[in-house]
Protein backbone atom coordinates (compact mmCIF):
# COMPACT_ATOMS: atom_id res chain seq x y z
CA UNK A 1 0.00 0.00 0.00
CA UNK A 2 1.41 3.17 -1.14
CA UNK A 3 1.93 6.66 1.54
CA UNK A 4 -0.87 8.25 -0.59
CA UNK A 5 -3.58 5.37 -0.61
CA UNK A 6 -2.63 5.03 3.58
CA UNK A 7 -2.80 9.36 3.64
CA UNK A 8 -6.45 9.27 1.63
CA UNK A 9 -7.58 6.05 3.59
CA UNK A 10 -7.72 4.11 0.85
CA UNK A 11 -7.71 0.36 1.32
CA UNK A 12 -8.36 1.36 5.47
CA UNK A 13 -11.18 -0.73 7.56
CA UNK A 14 -14.82 0.55 6.29
CA UNK A 15 -15.36 -0.01 10.21
CA UNK A 16 -14.50 3.99 11.34
CA UNK A 17 -16.03 5.54 8.65
CA UNK A 18 -19.14 3.11 8.67
CA UNK A 19 -19.82 2.70 12.86
CA UNK A 20 -18.25 5.62 14.69
CA UNK A 21 -19.55 8.42 12.60
CA UNK A 22 -23.25 7.58 12.62
CA UNK A 23 -22.97 6.81 16.22
CA UNK A 24 -21.40 10.60 16.47
CA UNK A 25 -24.37 11.65 14.46
CA UNK A 26 -26.92 10.17 16.55
CA UNK A 27 -24.62 11.10 19.88
CA UNK A 28 -24.92 14.85 18.69
CA UNK A 29 -28.92 14.84 17.36
CA UNK A 30 -29.56 13.84 20.78
CA UNK A 31 -27.41 16.37 22.58
CA UNK A 32 -29.09 18.92 19.86
CA UNK A 33 -32.66 17.41 21.49
CA UNK A 34 -32.06 17.38 24.92
CA UNK A 35 -30.27 21.13 24.40
CA UNK A 36 -33.66 22.43 23.69
CA UNK A 37 -35.63 20.69 25.71
CA UNK A 38 -35.24 23.75 28.44
CA UNK A 39 -35.75 26.73 25.75
CA UNK A 40 -38.69 25.08 24.75
CA UNK A 41 -40.32 24.77 28.33
CA UNK A 42 -39.61 28.63 28.85
CA UNK A 43 -41.20 29.59 25.75
CA UNK A 44 -44.20 26.96 26.36
CA UNK A 45 -44.83 28.94 29.79
CA UNK A 46 -43.97 32.33 27.97
CA UNK A 47 -47.03 31.86 25.18
CA UNK A 48 -49.36 30.06 28.15
CA UNK A 49 -49.41 33.04 30.02
CA UNK A 50 -49.42 34.44 27.07
CA UNK A 51 -52.72 32.61 25.88
CA UNK A 52 -54.10 32.07 29.39
CA UNK A 53 -53.31 34.56 32.08
CA UNK A 54 -55.83 33.89 34.50
CA UNK A 55 -54.39 30.04 35.03
CA UNK A 56 -51.13 31.50 36.24
CA UNK A 57 -52.50 33.90 38.76
CA UNK A 58 -55.79 35.25 40.22
CA UNK A 59 -54.57 38.70 41.34
CA UNK A 60 -55.26 41.72 39.28
CA UNK A 61 -52.98 43.40 36.78
CA UNK A 62 -54.13 46.56 37.98
CA UNK A 63 -55.48 46.96 41.10
CA UNK A 64 -54.01 47.50 44.43
CA UNK A 65 -53.47 43.81 46.34
CA UNK A 66 -52.17 45.25 49.68
CA UNK A 67 -49.14 47.31 50.96
CA UNK A 68 -46.72 48.54 48.08
CA UNK A 69 -43.09 47.87 47.80
CA UNK A 70 -43.57 44.45 49.68
CA UNK A 71 -40.68 41.94 48.90
CA UNK A 72 -41.31 38.77 47.08
CA UNK A 73 -43.35 36.03 49.16
CA UNK A 74 -45.01 32.95 48.94
CA UNK A 75 -48.04 35.28 49.02
CA UNK A 76 -46.83 37.68 45.92
CA UNK A 77 -43.95 35.92 44.33
CA UNK A 78 -42.34 38.53 42.42
CA UNK A 79 -43.70 41.17 45.28
CA UNK A 80 -45.62 44.32 44.74
CA UNK A 81 -44.98 47.38 42.80
CA UNK A 82 -44.78 50.90 44.29
CA UNK A 83 -48.79 51.17 44.00
CA UNK A 84 -49.61 47.90 45.78
CA UNK A 85 -49.91 46.01 42.84
CA UNK A 86 -49.31 42.30 42.47
CA UNK A 87 -45.87 42.29 40.53
CA UNK A 88 -46.07 38.41 39.05
CA UNK A 89 -49.65 38.81 37.75
CA UNK A 90 -48.41 42.09 36.00
CA UNK A 91 -45.72 40.71 34.30
CA UNK A 92 -47.74 37.38 33.33
CA UNK A 93 -50.18 39.22 31.91
CA UNK A 94 -47.84 41.49 30.27
CA UNK A 95 -46.83 38.62 28.34
CA UNK A 96 -49.82 38.81 26.13
CA UNK A 97 -48.85 42.33 24.78
CA UNK A 98 -45.12 41.46 24.82
CA UNK A 99 -45.03 38.51 22.75
CA UNK A 100 -48.49 39.09 20.72
CA UNK A 101 -46.33 42.62 19.88
CA UNK A 102 -43.01 40.61 18.85
CA UNK A 103 -44.97 37.79 17.01
CA UNK A 104 -46.28 40.70 15.28
CA UNK A 105 -43.21 42.34 14.26
CA UNK A 106 -41.22 39.03 13.26
CA UNK A 107 -44.45 38.32 10.44
CA UNK A 108 -44.32 42.10 9.06
CA UNK A 109 -40.13 41.36 8.66
CA UNK A 110 -40.93 38.28 8.02
CA UNK A 111 -43.28 38.39 4.84
CA UNK A 112 -42.21 41.95 3.30
CA UNK A 113 -38.48 41.03 3.82
CA UNK A 114 -39.48 37.44 2.13
CA UNK A 115 -41.23 39.09 -0.31
CA UNK A 116 -38.44 41.46 -1.81
CA UNK A 117 -35.73 38.69 -1.11
CA UNK A 118 -37.57 36.66 -3.58
CA UNK A 119 -38.07 38.66 -5.90
CA UNK A 120 -34.42 40.20 -6.09
CA UNK A 121 -32.85 36.71 -6.23
CA UNK A 122 -35.30 34.72 -8.60
CA UNK A 123 -35.13 37.79 -11.12
CA UNK A 124 -31.82 38.83 -10.83
CA UNK A 125 -30.99 41.79 -13.10
CA UNK A 126 -31.62 45.75 -12.82
CA UNK A 127 -34.51 44.66 -10.42
CA UNK A 128 -31.84 42.84 -8.00
CA UNK A 129 -29.75 46.13 -7.88
CA UNK A 130 -32.65 48.30 -7.40
CA UNK A 131 -34.05 46.19 -4.10
CA UNK A 132 -30.42 45.57 -2.64
CA UNK A 133 -30.07 49.27 -2.97
CA UNK A 134 -33.35 49.74 -1.16
CA UNK A 135 -32.31 47.54 1.49
CA UNK A 136 -28.16 48.35 1.82
CA UNK A 137 -30.60 52.16 2.85
CA UNK A 138 -32.49 50.19 5.77
CA UNK A 139 -29.24 48.84 6.89
CA UNK A 140 -27.52 51.95 7.32
CA UNK A 141 -29.76 53.21 9.40
CA UNK A 142 -29.24 52.32 13.01
CA UNK A 143 -32.54 49.99 14.10
CA UNK A 144 -33.28 52.15 17.38
CA UNK A 145 -33.32 55.21 15.41
CA UNK A 146 -35.55 53.59 12.37
CA UNK A 147 -38.17 51.99 15.04
CA UNK A 148 -38.67 55.59 16.76
CA UNK A 149 -39.25 57.13 13.21
CA UNK A 150 -41.59 54.84 12.09
CA UNK A 151 -43.47 55.23 15.82
CA UNK A 152 -43.61 58.44 16.25
CA UNK A 153 -45.07 58.65 12.57
CA UNK A 154 -47.66 56.25 13.05
CA UNK A 155 -48.77 57.09 17.16
CA UNK A 156 -47.78 55.32 20.36
CA UNK A 157 -49.19 51.89 21.22
CA UNK A 158 -47.97 48.71 21.29
CA UNK A 159 -49.15 47.47 17.88
CA UNK A 160 -47.84 50.32 16.48
CA UNK A 161 -44.35 49.48 18.18
CA UNK A 162 -44.75 46.29 16.58
CA UNK A 163 -44.91 47.43 13.55
CA UNK A 164 -41.80 49.63 13.38
CA UNK A 165 -39.76 46.71 15.02
CA UNK A 166 -41.07 44.80 12.14
CA UNK A 167 -39.86 47.13 9.97
CA UNK A 168 -36.44 47.25 11.18
CA UNK A 169 -36.08 43.74 10.32
CA UNK A 170 -37.00 43.53 6.88
CA UNK A 171 -33.66 44.31 5.42
CA UNK A 172 -32.01 41.15 7.08
CA UNK A 173 -34.99 38.84 6.36
CA UNK A 174 -34.24 40.17 2.68
CA UNK A 175 -31.16 39.81 2.84
CA UNK A 176 -30.64 36.22 4.08
CA UNK A 177 -33.50 34.95 1.57
CA UNK A 178 -32.12 36.62 -1.50
CA UNK A 179 -28.66 35.07 -0.72
CA UNK A 180 -30.76 31.59 -0.43
CA UNK A 181 -32.50 31.67 -3.38
CA UNK A 182 -29.27 33.10 -5.59
CA UNK A 183 -27.49 29.58 -4.24
CA UNK A 184 -30.38 27.13 -5.02
CA UNK A 185 -31.24 28.75 -8.04
CA UNK A 186 -27.69 27.93 -9.42
CA UNK A 187 -27.63 24.72 -8.37
CA UNK A 188 -27.54 21.18 -10.99
CA UNK A 189 -31.41 20.14 -9.79
CA UNK A 190 -33.22 23.95 -10.29
CA UNK A 191 -30.86 23.90 -13.81
CA UNK A 192 -32.23 20.52 -14.71
CA UNK A 193 -36.10 21.35 -13.41
CA UNK A 194 -35.77 24.20 -15.67
CA UNK A 195 -34.53 21.88 -18.64
CA UNK A 196 -36.93 19.83 -18.63
CA UNK A 197 -39.84 22.22 -18.77
CA UNK A 198 -39.96 23.60 -15.98
CA UNK A 199 -42.43 27.30 -15.38
CA UNK A 200 -40.30 30.18 -13.81
CA UNK A 201 -42.79 29.98 -11.05
CA UNK A 202 -43.44 26.27 -11.28
CA UNK A 203 -38.98 25.92 -10.52
CA UNK A 204 -39.62 28.69 -7.72
CA UNK A 205 -42.64 26.44 -5.92
CA UNK A 206 -41.15 23.48 -6.21
CA UNK A 207 -37.32 23.87 -5.75
CA UNK A 208 -36.05 26.85 -4.73
CA UNK A 209 -38.52 28.14 -1.94
CA UNK A 210 -38.14 24.60 -0.42
CA UNK A 211 -34.98 24.77 0.43
CA UNK A 212 -33.97 28.25 0.80
CA UNK A 213 -36.49 28.24 3.98
CA UNK A 214 -35.31 27.08 6.78
CA UNK A 215 -32.32 29.25 7.12
CA UNK A 216 -35.50 32.03 7.67
CA UNK A 217 -37.03 29.96 10.19
CA UNK A 218 -33.97 30.36 11.84
CA UNK A 219 -33.87 33.73 11.91
CA UNK A 220 -37.22 34.30 12.43
CA UNK A 221 -36.88 32.43 15.81
CA UNK A 222 -33.96 34.63 16.51
CA UNK A 223 -35.65 38.21 15.69
CA UNK A 224 -38.48 36.94 18.25
CA UNK A 225 -35.76 37.41 20.57
CA UNK A 226 -34.48 40.49 19.18
CA UNK A 227 -38.40 41.85 18.61
CA UNK A 228 -39.21 41.21 22.49
CA UNK A 229 -35.70 43.26 23.82
CA UNK A 230 -36.46 46.03 20.96
CA UNK A 231 -40.07 47.02 21.89
CA UNK A 232 -39.39 46.37 25.60
CA UNK A 233 -37.12 48.82 24.66
CA UNK A 234 -39.61 51.04 23.17
CA UNK A 235 -41.85 50.43 26.23
CA UNK A 236 -39.35 51.67 28.80
CA UNK A 237 -38.74 54.34 26.78
CA UNK A 238 -42.41 55.32 26.69
CA UNK A 239 -43.50 55.11 22.84
CA UNK A 240 -45.71 51.85 23.68
CA UNK A 241 -48.47 50.56 25.52
CA UNK A 242 -49.28 53.46 28.36
CA UNK A 243 -49.84 52.85 32.15
CA UNK A 244 -51.60 51.27 33.91
CA UNK A 245 -51.24 48.50 31.00
CA UNK A 246 -48.75 45.69 31.65
CA UNK A 247 -46.08 45.26 29.52
CA UNK A 248 -42.52 44.33 29.98
CA UNK A 249 -40.49 47.54 29.02
CA UNK A 250 -43.15 49.59 30.97
CA UNK A 251 -42.61 47.85 33.76
CA UNK A 252 -39.00 47.85 33.87
CA UNK A 253 -39.23 51.44 33.59
CA UNK A 254 -42.07 51.70 36.51
CA UNK A 255 -39.07 50.15 39.00
CA UNK A 256 -36.32 52.61 37.60
CA UNK A 257 -36.40 54.58 40.86
CA UNK A 258 -36.54 52.49 43.36
CA UNK A 259 -34.00 50.20 42.33
CA UNK A 260 -32.03 50.91 45.46
CA UNK A 261 -34.80 50.49 47.78
CA UNK A 262 -37.45 47.18 45.45
CA UNK A 263 -34.96 46.09 43.47
CA UNK A 264 -37.50 43.24 42.42
CA UNK A 265 -39.74 45.81 40.09
CA UNK A 266 -37.03 46.18 37.76
CA UNK A 267 -34.97 42.71 38.32
CA UNK A 268 -37.72 40.27 37.96
CA UNK A 269 -39.06 41.25 34.79
CA UNK A 270 -35.53 41.88 33.19
CA UNK A 271 -34.85 38.42 34.24
CA UNK A 272 -37.76 37.09 32.81
CA UNK A 273 -37.13 38.97 29.20
CA UNK A 274 -33.66 37.93 29.52
CA UNK A 275 -34.74 34.07 29.64
CA UNK A 276 -37.25 34.27 26.74
CA UNK A 277 -34.73 35.72 24.80
CA UNK A 278 -31.74 33.56 25.50
CA UNK A 279 -34.40 30.76 24.69
CA UNK A 280 -35.10 32.21 21.49
CA UNK A 281 -31.80 32.25 20.45
CA UNK A 282 -31.23 28.75 22.06
CA UNK A 283 -33.72 27.28 19.07
CA UNK A 284 -32.39 29.42 16.63
CA UNK A 285 -29.50 28.08 17.09
CA UNK A 286 -30.80 24.40 17.06
CA UNK A 287 -33.28 25.05 14.41
CA UNK A 288 -29.71 26.59 12.03
CA UNK A 289 -27.15 23.69 13.47
CA UNK A 290 -29.83 21.18 11.92
CA UNK A 291 -30.55 22.57 8.77
CA UNK A 292 -26.76 22.53 8.43
CA UNK A 293 -25.94 18.85 8.86
CA UNK A 294 -29.47 18.15 6.78
CA UNK A 295 -31.75 17.79 9.20
CA UNK A 296 -30.22 14.31 10.10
Amino acid sequence: MSAIELASGIGASPRPSGVRRPRLRALGSTALGLGTIVPLAVLAIALAWAVAPGLFTSASPTESVGAALQAPSIEHWFGTDSTGRDLFARVVYGASQSITAALLAVGVGLVFGLLIGVVAGAVGGLVDEALMRVVDVLLAIPTLLLSLSVVILLGFGTANAAIAVGVTSVAVFARLSRSQVVGVRASEYVEAAYGSGGTFFGVLRRHILPNSLTPVIALAALQLGSAILQISTLGFLGYGAPPPTPEWGLLIAEGRNYVATAWWITTLPGLVVVAIVLATNRLSRAIGARSATGGS
